[in-house]
């Protein structure tokens, strides 16, 4: 089945193309600058960050990228920089992302800050409820009870791991699915009254909203902090569940009238929550045929990597947004899902410095233990030979 791994992308998040780099050959990266001194000791980037520092919140500053962005890359910063001030680790690290991020992207970026401004500014919500974290109101008891105990155990009793990678669990109450609905369509009908142009969600998706531009970003960002990134910590480390920093959230709908069914891709996150909404429907199910990386991305699927999932309202699907996926046609009633795409931008500038990815990508992991494999019996063979010729 062809798949192409850029479908279901946002054109104005697309990450930037990988920079030209070098290596100290010992685990650091050197990066280019853009007006700042040659590398030295006190001019690279970490491969591992540093667990125990406690990094600076940037919030309170206007900012080109988000301020969480600038909390994570910071603990990927040398040694002899954690200690300097926070405008000097500012300045450093704007250099960086600055450097990488081209002016057509920054442009879109200020395009839809704009767009995201004007709509806030002039918008009414329905349910004002919504914009802040009432936990208590939100999720259901099993799902906040886990959250508050943060332990593996805890995560695990409310999981089912339907298929390696893939969890699905209890999360929103009915009303708090009702209530988004709600808002949902009275955003869309505002839209559509003063003939405001909606930005979909995707590519791929003719119908939905993208909850971010109406202003439930920092009810998302709490969503995703509080509750999404303590699991992933635990359960997709690989893929930099622990300094998950940004997310694209929204809402798409399915049925009579809307789109029908969603292609085989892959998602552009790290980690990807999807949450049914409800309401009554048939068909729909979600597909999953395995993890991989860029160059793996059209490989042939194995059985073990196929799962097939029935929404229900209220209940959750938590998977690495690589996890490639599609949905079948609904068929009847009308459905809608919460997405949450999830997303690491220390992972990413990491990624681009890797050739092995097999400790997420199955494929990877199947040539790796292949050669593996290859280089054992190869040895047998030289060790049998080495025998047979010292008994001659």
């Amino acid at each position: 089945m062809a798949l192409e791994a850029s479908m279901g992308r946002r054109q104005h998040q697309r990450p930037p193309p990988p920079p030209s780099y070098s290596s100290a050959g010992n685990g650091v990266i050197f990066l280019p600058t853009n007006g700042m001194p040659t590398a030295t000791a006190h001019h690279r980037l970490r491969l591992n960050p540093s667990a125990d520092h406690n990094p600076d919140s940037y919030d309170d500053l206007q900012l080109e990228f988000s301020p969480l962005l600038y909390s994570s890359l910071e603990r990927y910063l040398p040694p002899a920089m954690l200690s300097m001030s926070r405008d000097a680790k500012l300045l450093y690290m704007r250099g960086i992302l600055l450097r990488y991020s081209p002016d057509g992207e920054r442009n879109r970026l200020q395009m839809l800050r704009e767009y995201k401004q004007k709509i806030i500014s002039n918008y009414q919500p329905l349910n004002r409820e919504l914009y802040t974290m009432d936990a208590t109101n939100f999720f259901v008891p099993s799902f906040l009870k886990a959250i508050n105990d943060n332990t593996v155990e805890s995560f695990k009793s409310i999981m089912t791991e339907s298929s390696p990678g893939i969890y699905t669990f209890e999360m929103l109450q009915p009303h708090f699915c009702e209530k988004l609905l709600s808002e949902v369509d009275n955003f869309e009908r505002w839209v559509h009254k003063k003939k405001v142009r909606i930005m979909r969600p995707n590519t791929m998706n003719n119908y939905g909203a993208v909850l971010d531009d109406f202003g439930l970003e920092n009810m998302l960002d709490k969503l995703m902090n509080d509750f999404i990134r303590p699991i992933s910590r635990v359960f997709f480390p690989d893929v930099g569940g622990s300094t998950l920093d940004s997310h694209h959230g929204f809402v798409v709908e399915y049925g009579t009238h809307r789109d029908v069914e969603l292609g085989f891709h892959v998602d552009d996150s790290e980690v990807t929550l999807n949450v049914c909404l409800g309401k009554e429907f048939s068909g729909g199910e979600l597909f999953f045929r395995g993890v991989r990386c860029d160059n793996h991305v059209n490989s042939e699927t194995k059985s073990d990597e196929i799962l097939d999932y029935s929404h229900v309202p209220g209940h959750a699907v938590l998977h690495r947004g690589r996890n490639r996926h599609g949905a079948r046609a609904t068929t009847s009633g009308w459905r809608a899902n919460l997405l949450l795409w999830c997303k690491s931008s220390a992972f990413r500038e990491l990624k681009k410095y890797q050739r092995d990815f097999s400790s997420w990508c199955a494929e990877c992991k199947r040539e790796k233990k292949e050669k593996l494999r290859l280089s054992v019996a190869a040895t047998k063979e030289e060790l049998l030979k080495r025998e047979v010729n010292s008994a001659s």
